[in-house]
């Protein structure tokens, strides 16, 4: 074999022997040469992630099911997902910003009962893990919202449509059940179409409308755009008529001259509009402030979503998780507020719900879980969150969503 340079992802300390096998430069040096079995050790390599996870009860975290997604979905629908606005500031922000608190352990208490079911507008679920909406899911596998749908279903877990799905609401609501699927709406350039949209939703069994309210003018995602420049595929392919992601089918009998998803004149005189052409709750999903938040309870909401869109919105470097606070603060209780932003273990679960959300949501890591084993692999990463919140819930003496409060955490900046 010929030893050349370092790859992209080596140290100053390595090499690259062949196409694959990272070693240590050092584990040829004559100084081991009287050790053979630590220069063995050290010229052994971790077999590539798609030997030992060949399924997704291998898995032993969401981030090994991303590994996994990242190798199977197109480098242009990666981009879709991965990707944040600008720089990606704030992106980076929602997942650094779990780290600065600290679980605060309590022992000696009886913990041998832990029930993680949350109650939502009536409707009980496992726990309090909500699978958040992702637009055009079938870019990541070919069974997108409907495979969603049934890992939802067999896990009795919350799950969020989004208006640009790849599958339509009355598809995903059969394989979802009775109960369980709300919808996230886009306002559209018209309130006829938003109209609409809304009474098929309601019509498919959707008990609670999230409005999206955080891209009134659009977002610059740089590293979509990146992406897909290494994407050669004809675009035809996933975006023509019989492909993948053919037009949105909630889109289709729309008013589409000058169509645009979002509508920057709407303030807040929109959430009575839409409150009075529905019996569904009516949640305000993008909301970052204190003040926004009284303004969604006194315009008669009926819960909001701390959210920045995975770091896809404005670029203001700010996590969702330093939003939350000042939200539950202003709410007083009167309404649930759902979070959403960087939740990739079970503990950052426990840390939302400590500073006061009712339920927490994630987006990418149960798409990884799709883009990878399809329904099983969502199954599993709710079942590896659930088993680390768990965990968390024990280690703090917390045998109850409810009881989980802001003493169970430690702010490291005070």
């Amino acid at each position: 074999m010929r030893l050349r340079l370092p790859a992209k992802h080596c140290t100053d300390h390595e090499a690259v022997i062949g196409s694959s096998a990272v070693v240590p430069a050092y584990a040829g040096s004559p100084l081991l040469g009287g050790l053979p079995g630590l220069a063995r050790a050290l010229a052994t390599s971790e077999p590539p992630i798609e030997a030992v996870v060949k399924s997704a009860a291998d898995a032993l975290n969401v981030f090994e099911l991303e590994a996994i997604a990242r190798s199977r979905i197109p480098p242009a629908h990666w981009g879709y997902l991965a990707t944040g606005s600008d720089g990606e500031t704030t992106l980076h922000a929602n997942q650094e910003a779990f780290s600065r608190y600290q679980l605060k352990v309590r022992r000696m208490v009886d913990v041998s009962q832990i029930d993680m079911s949350v109650t939502l507008f009536g409707e009980k679920f496992s726990s309090p893990i909500v699978l958040c909406p992702v637009g055009s899911q079938r870019a990541f596998h070919e069974e997108g919202e409907v495979a969603v749908a049934r890992a939802a279903r067999a896990r009795n877990q919350l799950q969020m449509l989004s208006t640009v799905t790849s599958t339509s609401v009355e598809d995903v609501a059969q394989a979802r059940g009775d109960t369980g699927l709300w919808y996230q709406l886009y306002t559209t350039h018209s309130f006829e179409n938003t109209q609409k949209i809304v009474k098929r939703a309601e019509a498919a069994g959707c008990p609670v409308v999230a409005v999206t309210v955080d891209l009134p003018i659009g977002r610059n995602t740089e590293n979509d755009r990146r992406l897909a420049r290494q994407d050669y595929r004809m675009c035809s392919t996933c975006h023509g008529p019989n492909g993948l992601n053919p037009p949105k089918p909630m889109l289709e009998g729309l008013d589409m001259k000058d169509f645009l998803l979002t509508n920057p004149t709407h303030t807040w005189d929109f959430v009575k509009r839409l409150k009075d052409i529905t019996s569904m709750k009516v949640l305000v999903k993008g909301l970052e402030s204190g003040e926004d938040a009284a303004l969604a309870v006194s315009s008669g909401a009926d819960g909001i979503v701390v959210s920045n869109h995975g770091g896809r919105a404005a670029e203001t470097g700010r996590a969702s998780l330093e939003c939350l606070p000042e939200v539950v603060e202003a709410v007083g209780g009167r309404i649930p507020v759902l979070f959403d932003g960087g939740v990739r273990r079970g503990t950052d679960v426990f840390k939302a719900l400590a500073l006061g959300a009712n339920a927490v949501g994630i987006g990418r890591p149960y798409v990884w879980g799709l883009g990878a084993f399809g329904q099983e692999g969502v199954e599993r990463t709710i079942e590896i969150l659930e088993t680390e919140f768990r965990l968390a819930m024990g280690a703090c003496g917390t045998t109850s969503v409810a009881a989980i409060t802001r003493e169970a955490i430690i702010d490291t900046r005070t």
